[in-house]
């Protein structure tokens, strides 16, 4: 379909942004059981979603920062794919984001770690950043020349 020819839909806005969050947390689970399984006796979602997690003070503080970092690297590729459009890979990103910060409150508290909001800031700009060029980079890619009208002359 072409970009703009089709009508509002909101189930698909919705089903993008369930489809990006559950990817997200996948993602996340698998770095934090890769880099971070091996350090600690037992996983819990206090790896996902609490503040205090977030230190760089231990090694596995630093696991763990580089967990949501490397998520929020594959979280630009998953928007290449699920969103494919530039102008709304910023909305995406902060969609995720807003929605990660709601389940910190509820599960922990409002974050007053300034790690927590700089590793959050961070992951938010690469995501909404690299997703961007990612997709402005398909949406310039030249339109194969078999699709072109054989009568134009051109």
């Amino acid at each position: 379909m072409f970009y703009g020819a089709g009508a509002w839909d909101p189930w698909l806005i919705v089903a993008q942004i369930v489809c990006l969050q559950c990817l997200y947390y996948i993602t996340l689970g698998l770095f934090l059981s890769i880099l971070v399984g091996a350090r600690v006796s037992r996983m819990s979602l206090m790896y996902f979603f609490d503040y205090s997690t977030l230190t760089a003070s231990t090694v596995t503080g630093w696991c763990i920062i580089a967990s949501f970092l490397l998520s929020s690297l594959v979280g630009a590729g998953y928007m290449l794919h699920l969103i494919k459009r530039a102008k709304k890979c910023l909305d995406f990103s902060a969609t995720l984001y807003l929605f990660h910060l709601f389940i910190c409150i509820r599960y922990g508290g409002w974050p007053s770690s300034m790690t927590w909001w700089i590793v959050n800031g961070t992951g938010f700009a690469v995501m909404a950043l690299l997703g961007e060029w990612l997709c402005m980079r398909q949406e310039l890619q030249e339109i194969p020349t078999r699709f072109r009208s054989l009568g134009s002359g051109v």
